[in-house]
């Protein structure tokens, strides 16, 4: 079971956020900039969000390389 619901903005509706509570987590998601009440959250625990996802793009970059979906050697080298 997860301990925190780490999400953008995007996620700030308040079904996930009540979801989320009832499930025991502590909410690290942003509010709207149209809240009324704006709601706390962990700045440095929504940053290392950030670098996970980050972590995950680059991955996907270098699918292309791992898989062998680069068909020359030109190509690899321009790749790495």
């Amino acid at each position: 079971m997860a301990d925190y619901s780490l999400a953008d903005r995007g996620y700030d509706g308040n079904v996930i956020i009540e979801q989320a509570r009832r499930q025991g987590m502590e909410i690290v998601i942003p509010s709207e900039k149209n809240r009324t009440a704006q709601r706390f959250y962990d700045k440095e625990r929504y940053n290392l969000r950030h670098l996970v996802e980050n972590a995950f793009l680059h991955l996907k970059r270098w699918r292309g390389i791992a898989t062998g979906c680069v068909k020359n050697t030109a190509s690899f080298l321009a790749a790495v």
